[in-house]
């Protein structure tokens, strides 16, 4: 089969800003008020800098798996490491207490696979445990795997096609989605949710770019329901996910103290 007709891994191979990305989950999901080892899993792990970072962390506290579909580790230590086939996850239900998915579930394949990765992520997952998961919004101007505008705003079938008319490739093989689709299917799956994009873009900047004009001027004063309305438009859509206690009232959405009732 021709090199360019295969799905690519695409993993960020860039271990810094793996180091970045991995102190922004920690944030988001509050794991520095953890208390307790606890179990982490990263599906899709690339370079290995996220898992690396928490399985090394100078707190300790983290027990951390790790899954790719393609081995395309930089750094090892701190983690284990299965290489998989598919969607299905070679762990117990109810295995951690942590699961992330990190621009993953664009690559994964059709409908069906997209459902199994987030079938599978609720699986594992432990009551009062929490999950990130960041997939590409498909109404971003500029798709970031092949640096082309308009990409992903095409019917499927005309993506590939769009994608040779520029002689970017053969085969477009990424499936990114709006928050529509994406909330449709964690509901579907069983999850809570929340999207936390302003939360990430204020985490993004004063850990990676603390002194950068846009933020200092521009972005850090624009008020939070701003940005709320603007969910649906942002490159990238992030949410924490949760899984609530059958205790638990159906419509109590807030997401537990995950931490604290260790």
């Amino acid at each position: 089969m021709p090199e360019d007709t295969v799905r690519k891994p695409h993993a960020v191979l860039d271990l810094p800003s793996r180091q970045w990305k991995a102190r922004k989950v920690e944030r988001l999901l509050g794991l520095d008020a953890r208390s307790g080892p606890l179990r982490l899993l990263e599906v899709g792990t690339g370079s290995g800098g996220i898992s690396h970072y928490f399985g090394t962390h100078p707190e300790g506290g983290f027990e951390v798996e790790a899954v790719d579909v393609v081995d395309s580790r930089l750094v090892y230590e701190g983690y284990r490491f299965t290489q998989v086939t598919g969607t299905r996850l070679p762990f117990a239900d109810d295995a951690f207490d942590i699961v992330l998915s990190n621009h993953v579930i664009e690559h994964v394949g059709d409908d069906a696979e997209q459902a199994e990765h987030l079938a599978e992520l609720r699986r594992v997952m432990r009551p009062n445990g929490a999950g990130y998961l960041a997939v590409p919004n498909r109404w971003m101007l500029v798709e970031p795997h092949y640096r082309l505008a308009f990409l992903s705003w095409w019917p499927e079938r005309w993506r590939s096609a769009w994608l040779r008319l520029w002689g970017r490739g053969a085969l477009y093989d990424c499936r990114p989605l709006s928050r529509r689709d994406l909330e449709r299917r964690l509901s579907a799956a069983g999850f809570r949710f929340e999207q936390v994009h302003y939360e990430a873009l204020r985490a993004t900047f004063e850990i990676e770019r603390p002194q950068a004009l846009i933020w200092r001027l521009l972005l850090r004063h624009v008020p939070e329901r701003m940005h709320v309305l603007m969910g649906g438009i942002y490159p990238t859509l992030i949410y924490r996910l949760w899984v609530l206690p059958l205790a638990v009232e159906a419509g109590d959405a807030k997401l537990p103290a995950l931490w604290d009732a260790r």
